[in-house]
């Protein structure tokens, strides 16, 4: 474009003849304007402003509990806004369902598998789109799912059921699914939850063949390193809102963590070297039946030393909760011994184990960790109501015991008006904070953390953290179970492998090969056989 504008040449002003190259705007695949969403007496969405260029990968960055999900959800027509506008590629749309998304050219795939173990993977990806009669030619779609699977390298059997594939398998097959009803829009919601390293490598590498093509992906997540990882802007949203939109390239994951909290934060877990005791928690040989008759644990052994945090790393559903409520003493092992530093708590209830010195953190800390209609007051009582100086067996000190929790409050700054504030009354990372105060209040031997940071934002994870690693560091052993990776990494001294019910592997904490860390987590063992089969 030509353009002219007055200046001077030498002495005289004349007009000067200029040629402006004009910068191209970004097309839009999805522009979300100022969304509301309100349930019974919460604002998931209170205008969130999101938009997304064609043939990019942008990631949707905040804290469990932000509003990520449900604008998404809204997105798909699985919810209806309150307030707002949605245009899909420049066109204004009112969904009214999850079809008239799918028919506009969106897909999700959801954190937890929408397929049907029993049917084939051809099955599950062509159920809903088998069109009009009672016909349906099973060869021709196998080879369209193989032909879609060839072209972005998602390597998958078309006959293979899909009980019978690891998790890495069956994502590939929810985003076959997804291209199979032709989307050009594709959201994955959390999809690197219950993935290996290598998994999440598998998937880096499908996302950015779909980018190639032309396609755009909306990442939901909460993981800083993913958002660096894969994506080429990010969107962060706090409590309902967005407070901004950024270049990945261009920014920082400290400045993405500060928007995420609305404070400066440490991404660091600072520890300093361990230096093990003696042992303080050992399990012989435990064997435990699991659903279907299957063995959830079979013939585990493991040791936690006074000084140390051993985690466990694995795939969800290899034995980790039956393996974290036996040592709870939640559910009597069929076989095998438990030993609390020498004495034998194989089959001592809850209550008992506490009394020798074992505290737990449950993974669950609304059906498991706290009674939501009790005050904060008396949800310190809970497994504690018998032992001083909260009570004698006989009567329960409820004066001391306020005492006590208005002083754990304070330190482990669990904000609420006070200890008579119901606990359900409480943001999910100050529940948290006093289901950890009231367990370490106790002083124990030996520390169960399970998911400890589970829907924590930043500034609740890096306060957790440090208390972890300072009970460490007074003597304590901890076994610290998080499906979180990088978390099990940062926070541990020893990392035990667990696959199928048994340790098949471990790892100094400072010495961690991610590589073949992902393959024993997979079940296979650095040389490629399977775990378990190997002689």
């Amino acid at each position: 474009m030509v353009v002219l504008t007055r200046g001077r040449v030498g002495r005289r002003v004349a007009w000067i003849v200029t040629e402006q190259v004009e910068v191209p705007q970004p097309q839009m695949a999805v522009e979300m304007l100022g969304i509301v969403k309100r349930f019974p007496g919460v604002v998931a969405n209170a205008g969130v402003d999101l938009s997304v260029e064609r043939g990019e990968i942008h990631a949707l960055l905040g804290e469990n509990g932000a509003g990520k999900s449900t604008l998404m959800n809204i997105l798909m027509g699985l919810i209806h806004p309150d307030h707002g506008k949605i245009l899909v590629h420049g066109r204004d749309v009112r969904f009214h369902s999850p079809r008239d998304a799918v028919d506009a050219g969106l897909g999700m795939v959801h954190q937890h598998f929408m397929l049907i173990p029993r049917f084939s993977v051809t099955e599950n990806i062509i159920l809903g789109s088998e069109g009009p009669g009672a016909f349906i030619d099973r060869q021709a779609a196998e080879e369209r799912v193989a032909q879609t699977a060839a072209e972005y390298g998602l390597v998958v059997d078309p006959r293979a059921r899909v009980e019978d594939l690891p998790v890495g398998i069956q994502q590939r097959v929810e985003i076959l699914r997804v291209l199979y009803q032709d989307s050009n829009i594709l959201i994955l919601d959390e999809p690197t939850a219950l993935l290996t390293p290598q998994e999440v490598e598998d998937l880096y590498r499908v996302l950015n063949a779909l980018r190639d093509a032309g396609r755009t992906v909306i990442f939901i997540t909460h993981k800083l390193r993913e958002v660096a990882a894969i994506s080429d802007r990010v969107t962060v949203i706090r409590r309902g809102m967005t407070v901004g939109t950024r270049v990945t390239a261009d920014t920082t994951a400290a400045e993405l963590a500060e928007l995420m909290v609305g404070r400066g934060v440490s991404l660091r877990v600072d520890r300093t070297r361990a230096h093990p005791g003696e042992v303080a928690l050992q399990a012989f040989d435990l064997t435990m039946k699991g659903r279907g008759g299957v063995n959830a644990l079979d013939g585990l052994s493991l040791s936690v030393r006074k000084g140390e945090i051993v985690g466990i790393a694995g795939v969800e559903g290899n034995g980790q909760t039956e393996l974290v409520e036996t040592l709870a003493g939640l559910h009597i092992p069929e076989s095998g011994t438990i030993l609390l530093g020498e004495m034998d708590i194989t089959r001592d209830d809850p209550v008992e184990r506490r009394r020798k010195g074992l505290s737990y953190i449950p993974e669950d800390r609304h059906h498991r960790g706290l009674v939501l209609p009790f005050s904060l007051t008396e949800n310190m009582l809970l497994g504690n109501s018998e032992i001083p100086p909260f009570g004698d067996g006989r009567r329960i000190d409820y004066a001391k015991t306020e005492e006590i929790t208005r002083e754990l409050m304070e330190r482990f700054d669990v904000r609420a008006p006070g200890p008579e504030t119901s606990a359900g009354a409480l943001s999910g990372g100050n529940q948290q904070k006093l289901i950890i105060a009231r367990e370490l209040f106790r002083e124990p031997a030996v520390l169960l953390a399970v998911q400890p940071t589970r829907g924590l934002d930043v500034g609740a994870i890096e306060f957790v953290h440090s208390r972890i690693v300072a009970e460490r560091d007074k003597g304590r052993g901890v076994l610290l179970l998080s499906f979180d990776l990088d978390e099990t990494l940062d926070l541990s001294d020893r990392i035990l492998v667990i696959y199928h019910g048994k340790i098949v592997g471990e790892f100094s904490g400072e010495r961690v090969d991610r590589a073949e860390l992902g393959l024993l987590m997979g079940g296979r063992v650095p040389h490629g056989d399977r775990v378990g089969i190997t002689t």
